[in-house]
């Protein structure tokens, strides 16, 4: 009976201190992992968003880049920490919604191994070619595409990205079909765009505003809903003809699966705050970022119809990882 007492009241001494524990975190370092390298748009969203969670939590975030394997490396990292909130993951739709479709030996299912936080932002895809390039429109594209079959070039930043994607299913929309030269990253990409070793390339808004204002880039169509307010001169592909075309890259917010429901609650509220900060907000949207800050039920639905989509893209273009 002495025994049973005791571990009686330690099992209490225990219930009593778990919500205390909650209402303290963070009380250590979090560690929010970008399984891309430093300088992309993952890598800068995870940096808005750690200064400003660590401010609303009173705590310290520091950003640690695991690159490798289109995201799958730092993605495994995450699944296999504790779930305890000091472990986090911000990544593009690469690792939550394409690579299951494109590496057969994954170690992570994105579906079941994390506790999906929310969608952060989205972010439109641009349609850039090389000023040089004898096009101004969809149209032209496209017959440009079909004069030279598999001969124009889409540089992307890599192979099952949202830019290469993109182009797939540009191409499979028009009947038409370029030549995909995957980089490592989408600044390399870029810089050869530019530099007019490659032709077009669909590129997220953020990453090429800049070069598109300084006349370094020519844009020709957006892959948004409704035209951007950044390039309000720039037609949506629906607009331009090809219908069901939307495409928005998106970053979003992940723990190792089993998260403490208080914890979960606590680290959601405070990003969702930071997201909505007017000054995170204002750096987001004049980038071009939308503010999604959607629930956790509403990632997982979102991530489903992701999943199916990219699925049936990457099968009818028989895309393979590089």
């Amino acid at each position: 009976m002495k025994i049973a007492s005791l571990l009686g009241a330690a099992l209490l001494a225990l219930a009593a201190i778990a919500p205390a524990a909650a209402a303290d975190y963070p009380t250590k370092t979090v560690t929010v992992i970008v399984p891309f390298p430093a300088g992309g748009s993952s890598d800068m969203i995870a940096r808005l968003l750690a200064q400003k969670t660590a401010e609303k939590l009173h705590g310290t975030f520091i950003v640690e880049n695991k690159p490798g394997a289109t995201g799958s490396i730092g993605a495994a990292y995450v699944k296999n920490a504790p779930a305890d909130g000091y472990t986090l993951l911000v990544s593009s739709l690469a690792v939550f919604v394409v690579n299951p479709h494109l590496q057969k030996s994954l170690a992570y299912n994105p579906s079941t191994d994390f506790d999906l936080l929310t969608v952060a932002v989205q972010a439109p895809n641009v349609l850039v070619v090389n000023p040089q390039l004898p096009v101004n429109s969809v149209a032209d594209v496209i017959a440009f595409l079909k004069k030279k079959p598999g001969e124009v070039s889409f540089a992307t930043s890599g192979a099952g990205s949202s830019d290469h994607l993109t182009a797939e299913l540009f191409w499979q929309k028009t009947g038409t079909q370029g030549l995909h030269v995957p980089y490592k990253g989408g600044a390399p990409a870029i810089q050869d765009l530019i530099a007019g070793h490659a032709d077009m390339s669909f590129q997220n808004i953020n990453a090429v505003i800049s070069q598109i204002q300084a006349g370094k880039l020519k844009a020709i169509a957006i892959t948004s809903a409704q035209r951007s307010p950044l390039l309000p001169n720039v037609p949506t592909l629906s607009e331009s003809g090809v219908k069901d075309a939307e495409v928005y890259s998106w970053q979003a917010v992940a723990a190792p699966k089993g998260l403490p429901a208080d914890v979960k609650a606590k680290l959601l509220a405070a990003m969702t705050e930071s997201l909505k900060d007017p000054e995170v907000a204002k750096k987001l949207t004049d980038l071009g970022f939308e503010i999604v800050a959607n629930t956790p039920e509403q990632f997982a639905r979102f991530q489903a119809q992701e999943l199916a989509r990219w699925k049936t893209v990457i099968e009818t273009g028989h895309i393979v990882a590089n």
